[in-house]
């Protein structure tokens, strides 16, 4: 095991509390091209991870740096005894009940669609059109918000579902074997698991509805162990405008 797999494991296998020895903060993150990739040290870069790291960094607050899977994270930060932060979330009304959140560090691109290539809709087909469509299938990740106009979309109209635990090349490969017709992916990481998903890629298209909202903001979610005055320094470091 390389040193950073050690230094995971032992944050995995202590108490919370005694992870976040002396002040630190565990800051959580799952490897997500283009917005997380792991980089030196363990800090991660990217759309939202190059902002976060440097947000810690120029408020001189002490961080561990975890890689873990996302309802991992969740858990962490339900916890209230936890000083523990996951990066590159949306604020939510359902988070806010058990988490902080700092300022926005980036703004997704425009909600929308990556469908089967024979997933077909008329040029001006709607979101809420294409859910009402009887057998329409939608893949959703475990736990993930879409914002609000998706989720209350969502809510109301209650199209059949398959949820994904896996990492969105994982979710790609299952839409272009058919498993469902399509998955919520800003513009942004559209264009990235195109030009990186190989031959399942060439099975799908990105479908742009004229309702689908603009990307959502995301931020750092801490949860309530975390001191208010972190979230106040980190806030004084973000450059997000």
């Amino acid at each position: 095991m390389n040193a950073r797999g050690a230094l995971l494991l032992a944050v995995l296998s202590l108490p919370l509390a005694d992870a976040c020895a002396e002040g630190a903060v565990v800051a959580t993150y799952n490897t997500r091209p283009p917005y997380m990739v792991p980089g030196e040290g363990g800090a991660p870069s990217g759309l939202t991870g190059t902002p976060a790291a440097a947000a810690f960094q120029a408020a001189g607050i002490a961080v561990t740096w975890a890689r873990l899977p996302t309802n991992r994270q969740l858990a962490m930060v339900k916890d209230p005894q936890a000083r523990s932060c996951a990066l590159g979330w949306f604020r939510t009304p359902e988070r806010e009940r058990y988490a902080k959140f700092t300022k926005p560090i980036y703004r997704d691109k425009d909600w929308v669609l990556l469908a089967r290539a024979d997933f077909s809709v008329g040029d001006d087909a709607t979101l809420e059109g294409v859910l009402r469509r009887p057998g329409t299938r939608v893949l959703v990740k475990d736990s993930y918000s879409y914002g609000v106009h998706i989720d209350g979309l969502m809510a109301r109209i209650k199209p059949a579902l398959s949820i994904s635990t896996g990492a969105p090349v994982q979710m790609l490969q299952s839409i272009s074997a058919g498993l469902a017709d399509f998955m919520y992916v800003s513009d942004d990481e559209a264009r990235y698991l195109l030009a990186h998903g190989g031959e399942h890629a060439k099975k799908l298209r990105v479908l742009r509805l004229r309702d689908m909202p603009r990307g959502s903001e995301r931020h750092i979610m801490c949860g309530m162990g975390v001191p208010d005055e972190v979230i106040t320094r980190l806030n004084q470091a973000i450059t997000f405008k």
